[in-house]
């Protein structure tokens, strides 16, 4: 139960940050959509105009019962149905490490975006460090539940790495946000001390051209 509960209070917040950072009447595209709430926020409170793209049939179709433009697909095949620069905002919220071609989807991201919103959970935190370290297990925790046998998540990540990644892609980071227990995280400016204590990131990209 507690741990629904912060999840939930972290999707929220998730939302409540993104909502802020999208401009009003921005065209946006949110990958892995799910049942379209932050979608449909994004709609409501800054009138954007949003498409959707869900893997999931049943949450498409959630989804497109409330009113939204909704594709079933999946974005580890690219987003080839979308024109170079078609939208203001790409988002891709807790779903990077869902990817199997992480890089090929950013890469993808950058193509049909003018700016792109990434959030992922830090397998950096210490927490996640400590579990790993006097456990031998791998690490469990409000943001990362899963067994080792049934998580979805394909390639865990730190904040360092994607800095790295960043870097080597030659990507502009715009913005950085981070959050610890559902919430924001304010005075980190040593990067060692955000990947060690924040327990889920949010950045802003764009290339370098922009």
């Amino acid at each position: 139960m507690n741990n629904h509960y912060e999840e939930s209070k972290g999707l929220h917040l998730n939302y409540e940050i993104i909502t802020e950072i999208v401009e009003k009447g921005s065209k946006v595209l949110d990958l892995g959509c799910g049942e379209g709430d932050l979608l449909k926020m994004l709609v409501e409170k800054k009138a954007c105009s949003g498409v959707g793209v869900e893997i999931d049939q049943n949450n498409a179709i959630c989804a497109i019962e409330k009113g939204l433009s909704v594709i079933q697909g999946d974005i580890d095949e690219g987003l080839k149905d979308f024109s170079d620069n078609s939208f203001d905002y790409v988002i891709l919220n807790q779903t990077l490490q869902l990817t199997e071609k992480p890089d090929y989807v950013i890469k993808e991201m950058l193509r049909v975006g003018k700016k792109v919103v990434v959030s992922f959970p830090n397998f950096g935190y210490w927490k996640v460090r400590l579990y790993l370290l006097f456990r031998g297990e791998m690490p469990k925790s409000n943001i990362l539940p899963f067994e080792w046998f049934d998580t979805p998540n394909i390639h865990l990540l730190t904040i360092k790495d994607f800095f790295e990644f960043c870097k080597n892609q030659k990507i502009k980071i715009l913005e950085q946000i981070y959050m610890n227990k559902a919430k924001k995280i304010y005075g980190l400016f040593s990067s060692v001390l955000v990947n060690l204590l924040a327990e889920e990131a949010m950045f802003v990209l764009c290339r370098h051209n922009n």
